[in-house]
Parts: structure tokens; sequence; C-alpha cells
């Protein structure tokens, strides 16, 4: 199996409805994502010209444009901790999630997002997201 990984960085503020401790407090992270994919084909010994899996180029404009420009500098809050304040909030900056925001979750409006995008020779193989610089989740395509 062959693959390509690019990296992608991201700023976002999140806070966790009904978690007891301070991820219930509206907080920011530096999100660092590890984006991997494979040929969705079967390789012989070299890859038929132009030799590449997917351009990165095109794999970051997909990344760009359908996760980190929705993601990068917005503060994403549940429905629930929403409703949880006892008033609107509406702004530019807020992505409202049905789920929790959490890394687990991210990854999987992540998933969903890229596998959707993706050219049809192509398939979303893994993500890894970086919450801080020693905690990351990871989605593996099975």
């Amino acid at each position: 199996m062959l693959s390509i990984t690019k990296i992608f960085t991201f700023e976002m503020a999140h806070a966790i409805f009904g978690y007891n401790g301070a991820c219930s407090n509206i907080h920011g992270h530096s999100y660092v994502l590890h984006v991997s994919v494979q040929s969705a084909k079967g390789l012989d010994y070299t890859l038929t010209p132009p030799g590449f899996i997917i351009d990165f180029k095109e794999l970051k404009e997909i990344v760009n444009t359908k996760v980190i420009s929705r993601l990068d500098h917005k503060l994403v809050l549940s429905s629930d901790y929403i409703k949880s304040l006892g008033s609107p909030l509406f702004k530019a900056s807020l992505l409202l999630f049905e789920a929790e925001p959490t890394a687990e979750n991210l990854l999987l409006f992540i998933s969903k997002e890229l596998i959707a995008s993706l050219p049809v020779n192509v398939t979303l193989y893994s993500l890894k997201l970086f919450e801080t610089a020693t905690s990351y989740a990871e989605w593996v395509n099975n």
C-alpha cells in the first residue's frame, strides 16, 4: 500500500457541553491535521504518468476548501451548548455542530467532507488531528 500525507494547521475555539472540567468553558487550540490518502486502484511497481496518487496542490485545495476554511478561526459549539446559554448567539465566526466539537467528532466531520470531495481514484486513508502537541485523535479507513 502506498499513501501520501499533507499536513495542515488551523486555529479554532470550542467548548464541550456537559463536560465536568475546564473544557466546558470556551477555549482555543492550535490544531494540526494530517490528511493521508491512497490510490483507490491497486498499484504495480510505478504509478502511471504523471506519477502521483493525487497532486499535493490538489489535495491542499480540497482540504482548504472543504475543511480548513470552515473551521479556521471559528468558534465551534454544539446545539446543546447554545441552548444552555439561554439566549441566541449569532456571529459569522460561529459554526454550529449537532455533536460536541471534540477531536473525535471533528474527525468524523472532516472525513465525511473529504470522502465526498476527493477524486474517484483517490481514497481517504487516515486522519490525525492534534489538539495539543501531545494529544491527538485518529481516524483510519478500514
